[in-house]
């Protein structure tokens, strides 16, 4: 049986037996990537570097961030269509972790995918955020996360236009936009 495996925001296929939910906890993640084909393990393990993590307390961050701002981030919300500040940007710049700062999207791989939400068809840079399988609400997406902070960020499709086919549909207030000069 064949499936597809997603490794820190990397999409491996050829592992069998396995799952994306697999990979809730470090020693099952580490175990599986032991199932991979010989060469895509080396090529893994010798270009992954572990992100160290940010900690914030629920108090801090109710206090930093605006009240939609934290529901989306921490309790994986979805801000409504059309209503981010980011959605009609044309700016050249960084979308950063609106909760640890981390740069995650260059506006050079922004485009309108007409959902109403920021759409980018690849982030800036690897291992900045982490794919989850996500079954809520009785549908299957991929959810997107802060790789260093864990913050919910939005979900990831398969029908985005470029090489790499994807679609990273982001809420607004997950990010902070940082325009270049």
């Amino acid at each position: 049986m064949q499936s597809t495996l997603i490794l820190t925001g990397i999409r491996v296929a050829g592992a069998r037996h396995l799952s994306s939910s697999s990979f809730c906890c470090r020693n099952t993640f580490l175990a599986a990537i032991t199932c991979l084909p010989a060469a895509t393990r080396r090529l893994f393990l010798t270009t992954t570097v572990a992100m160290a993590e940010a900690k914030f307390t629920k108090e801090e961050l109710q206090t930093r961030l605006t009240q939609e701002q934290f529901n989306v981030t921490q309790n994986k919300g979805t801000e409504a269509a059309f209503s981010g500040d980011y959605v009609n940007e044309k700016g050249k710049g960084m979308y950063n972790c609106i909760v640890c700062g981390v740069e995650l999207f260059s506006s050079d791989t922004k485009f309108d995918s007409g959902s109403g939400w920021p759409s980018f068809t690849d982030i800036a840079k690897a291992d900045t955020v982490k794919l989850v399988e996500d079954t809520a609400h009785g549908m299957s997406r991929t959810e997107v996360t802060c790789a260093k902070c864990h913050a919910h960020l939005g979900h990831v499709f398969d029908d985005g236009p470029g090489p790499t086919g994807q679609r990273f549909c982001i809420n607004s207030c997950s990010l902070k936009f940082d325009k270049e000069n």
